[in-house]
């Protein structure tokens, strides 16, 4: 005689699940938790793409017209298309002034601010938690002040006829009579890249002496033991530990440094006056408000763009590693 077997019946909890995971109600949940984050987000992005993606757009379409004054009072379009960037690129001053010049302003200052940020960061790491916080805090007075004040600040201190620069060297003698250091294009860069590296390595200490009290002390004080020295306990044991700030922090200063505008622009001869000293920002900004060739200067724009682009995409790149990691 066989049994047969009642069939048993369906937990409550089973049958929500199942139906939860394939009814209506569970694609309705779905639907509304893949849907959640982009509401969240909706307000930020419409306010990014009416202040960044509509002026963006509108900088590429003026790119692609001869547009000037006549076409501004007109309200008529003159497109040329790739002229503005034929011409660009065609330009001697492009290859021969303006790149030279942003990229090894650019190159120069990342360089110098990496390595003066580097070592306050170093000299931080010793100072006790008290003078550690007065002497972070005073630098990041530097990083603070607008790069119009700063730069004000730099012309005064080597102005020709009142600065401090030149004072102090006719009173040791040697000099004799007043210099203006704004004519000689390296000089000139120079006291840029002074003004550059005073306000940008305050950021990169603070960034590097984050990392540098996360950095195991005991191996450095086992590789001080073993007899390494400063140079050698930083190379082998810091810097490795470090790289991914180190490559942050270097990415970073390289768009900003780029991308320099106002410590060029303000400058005694930097306004366009003095061609030999023109980075792309300051010759984008003198084509289309000097020049009135709003879709010439809109290409240059559009170039610069790019460039920054391209080492932003970096960047991305090296934090998703860093997250690797």
């Amino acid at each position: 005689m066989s049994m047969v077997q009642a069939p048993q019946p369906v937990a409550e909890g089973e049958h929500g699940s199942s139906s939860a995971a394939g009814g209506p109600s569970g694609k309705r949940r779905f639907r509304w938790a893949t849907a959640r984050p982009w509401l969240l987000l909706a307000p930020a992005l419409a306010i990014l793409a009416t202040l960044m993606l509509w002026p963006l757009i509108q900088v590429v379409i003026f790119s692609l017209q001869n547009y000037g004054l006549r076409e501004i009072n007109t309200g008529r379009t003159n497109w040329i298309g790739l002229g503005n960037y034929i011409e660009a690129l065609g330009d001697p001053t492009l290859w021969t002034v303006v790149l030279p010049n942003t990229v090894g302003l650019a190159v120069v200052s990342v360089f110098t601010t990496v390595v003066v940020g580097t070592l306050v960061a170093l000299l931080l790491a010793r100072l006790g938690p008290v003078w550690r916080t007065i002497v972070a805090s005073c630098i990041m007075i530097a990083w603070a002040m607008p790069a119009v004040t700063g730069t004000y600040v730099w012309i005064w201190i080597f102005d020709a006829d009142h600065g401090i620069f030149n004072s102090v060297l006719q009173d040791l003698g040697l000099i004799h009579g007043q210099v203006n250091w704004f004519t000689n294009r390296w000089a000139f860069f120079a006291i840029v890249l002074l003004n550059i590296v005073h306000h940008g390595f305050p950021f990169v200490a603070v960034t590097i002496l984050a990392g540098l009290l996360g950095v195991n002390k005991e191996m450095i004080e086992a590789a001080a033991l073993d007899g390494a020295g400063a140079w050698r306990r930083f190379w082998k044991i810091v810097f490795p530990t470090l790289k991914p700030v180190f490559s942050v922090v270097i990415i970073l200063s390289t768009i900003w440094d780029f991308k320099v505008f106002a410590q060029v622009f303000l400058m005694p001869g930097g306004d366009g006056s003095n061609r030999s000293v023109l980075n792309l920002g300051v010759w984008s900004y003198v084509e289309s408000f000097g020049q009135n060739r709003f879709g010439f200067g809109s290409a240059l724009a559009v170039l610069l763009t790019l460039v920054l682009l391209g080492i932003t995409a970096i960047y991305v790149r090296a934090l998703m590693k860093e997250d690797e990691l």
